[in-house]
């Protein structure tokens, strides 16, 4: 019997084209144009993936920005 996951954690990474979301422990895999886009692909993929039942209740993002500083 699956038990029933309460969140599930997404990595969140800017790119050249938008963004790309992977989710910690589940093989779910996403992108988009915008973040806001993003979230809204994110839903569907986990919608999905999991039973209605064994669905998580909370998604959290992990946004990961990269910054380069030049001296």
């Amino acid at each position: 019997m699956q038990e029933t996951i309460r969140e599930i954690i997404f990595l969140v990474e800017e790119t050249d084209d938008g963004y790309t979301a992977r989710a910690l422990g589940h093989s779910i895999f996403t992108q988009a144009d915008t973040l806001d886009e993003l979230k809204e692909m994110i839903k569907d993929a986990v919608e999905c993936h999991f039973d209605e039942n064994k669905r998580p209740r909370i998604i959290r993002l992990h946004i990961v920005r990269q910054e380069v500083i030049t001296i």
